[in-house]
């Protein structure tokens, strides 16, 4: 890896093209080095991965919305069109707007991969606008699966170098600022366009695609599912914007009333950020995890120590009386963000919003404990939060930022980072009960990392409500061919609702 000093730059000192950081993000997407194995083998699984949480979403009142906009907008004349999850293969749509729509489905439940760092960040995210693109022009260009993988691994490694290394949220901008140029960049990447026209797409994406995080603070709204989604659709149509000789603001990044100046660290800021050198092989996708569970990545561990908690200790936890507190002692992100730290009512609030819920781990650890499981859809109810038990033990559990797992949170050394924490459970009685976790049960250092097998039950089971079986096996045969599809078999990419699986689900008028 090499890395890329990254500073406010006045105007008149012209930095140079090269000296930017948007130039040397194009020269990684136009690199043709090839593609590891393993990294061809994880771009499969989370292609798999995505697909599988959005067919888990797919009757959800923000995924109907936004597959109801995209699919009031007609093929654009450019090329083919693209699919949206649970249409017909056969009914596409523009690129952008398909991007939309499944980029909503992929995020809506909170369940796909996730890097966390500097910055955090979805990287599955960036799948939706690139297979949008493929399959709009995969006859046109004789797009191939070889492609799309390709695509898949160069907004990957883009968006997981910057969230190495450039915090937004401690600046309250946020993290799909990253997304909108690590997708532009697969995009070019796909289409094999030239360094300048993909230097311009991401400065468009990038300028486009920053907006503040209230989007997840207090009452979580249902833009939490549409900011990703917004800034893959606005990664396309910054492609198509260069690819027609458009530009874009420039230095993008380093101009002295630019991002880094003006939204970020201001003019004295200064960021390392780490990139691959020119022929070094793109592995990122590596360093990122998926999820088990239904919510925030900081949730995950949190989740399996309380299963874990919740068959030790039947006869003591199944009441809340006995229970005087419970502290997680955790980093300060999981601290300020998702727990007790945010100052958030709302995260202590049985009527608040799923997507609230989904980011209150007092909730999430209570009902963990509680069930000895944790579910998509029954662990969010109204009802299972409103159980006067649940809301007794809830209003008990605490979270305090503890140092040393702050400190392994940002390690750069897999072997020790970490996202769990430590929890202490004072009983009624004056007894403890005290345990730690450091990693999520699947990540690649846990008790069951997630391989094939895990990625595939994933998707079996969670699209097993919504797709006849003969579709389920259809997309995992195809899927697992990626790497070796031709261009009439790129829209195969996409999922189909079985006929009548989605009756009943209202359909949102706007616009279009």
């Amino acid at each position: 890896m090499l890395t890329h000093h990254l500073r406010t730059h006045r105007s008149d000192e012209n930095l140079a093209r090269e000296g930017q950081l948007a130039w040397q993000l194009a020269g990684i997407a136009v690199d043709p080095v090839e593609l590891d194995d393993d990294v061809v083998e994880m771009v499969v699984n989370r292609v798999i991965d995505n697909a599988a949480v959005a067919a888990a979403s797919l009757a959800r009142r923000p995924v109907v919305s936004a597959r109801s906009q995209a699919l009031a907008h007609p093929v654009s004349i450019g090329g083919d069109g693209a699919t949206v999850f649970g249409a017909d293969a056969a009914r596409r749509t523009s690129p952008e707007w398909a991007a939309w729509a499944n980029g909503v489905a992929v995020r809506e439940l909170d369940f796909h991969d996730t890097f966390l760092a500097a910055e955090y960040s979805h990287p599955g995210d960036n799948i939706p606008p690139i297979v949008a693109v493929a399959q709009h022009l995969a006859a046109s260009r004789g797009l191939t699966g070889r492609d799309v993988v390709r695509g898949i691994a160069t907004g990957y490694e883009i968006q997981i170098d910057l969230a190495k290394a450039i915090s937004l949220h401690q600046h309250k901008i946020d993290h799909v600022a990253h997304l909108g140029p690590s997708a532009a960049a697969g995009i070019g990447t796909l289409l094999g366009l030239d360094q300048e026209t993909i230097f311009q797409a991401i400065g468009q994406a990038l300028h486009t695609t920053t907006a503040t995080r209230q989007s997840r603070k207090g009452e979580i709204s249902t833009w939490k599912a549409h900011a990703p989604a917004f800034a893959g659709k606005m990664a396309v149509e910054s492609v198509d914007r260069a690819m027609r000789g458009e530009t874009s603001p420039v230095p993008i990044y380093e101009g002295e009333d630019g991002v880094i100046a003006w939204l970020l660290g201001g003019p004295d800021a200064t960021y390392e950020v780490p990139l691959p050198e020119p022929g070094e092989a793109k592995r990122a996708i590596l360093d990122s995890y998926t999820k088990e569970h239904s919510a925030e990545y900081q949730a995950q561990a949190w989740i399996d120590l309380a299963r874990k908690l919740h068959e030790e200790y039947p006869l003591i936890l199944d009441e809340p009386s006995r229970i005087e507190s419970i502290t997680l002692h955790t980093s300060h992100h999981t601290h300020y963000v998702i727990g007790s730290g945010a100052n958030d009512p709302q995260k202590y609030d049985p009527d608040a919003s799923r997507e609230t819920l989904d980011h209150s781990i007092p909730y999430i650890f209570t009902v963990a404990l509680q069930d000895g499981t944790f579910n998509h859809e029954t662990s969010y109810d109204p009802e299972r939060a409103h159980r006067a038990d649940t809301v007794e033990l809830w209003k008990k559990v605490s979270t305090v930022e503890d140092a040393e797992w702050t400190r392994r949170y940002h390690s750069n050394d897999i072997a020790e980072k970490a996202f769990g924490g430590r929890v202490v459970i004072r009983l009624a009685d004056g007894g403890e009960i005290v345990d730690e976790i450091a990693v999520a049960d699947a990540h690649p250092l846990g008790a069951r990392p997630f391989a094939r097998e895990q990625y595939v039950t994933k998707f079996r089971t969670l699209a097993e409500w919504v797709l006849e079986a003969a579709e389920i096996e259809r997309f995992l045969d195809l899927a697992q061919r990626l790497p070796e599809l031709g261009p009439d078999e790129l829209g195969g990419l996409t999922i189909t609702a079985a006929p009548g699986a989605l009756v009943g689900v209202e359909i949102p008028t706007g616009l279009f």
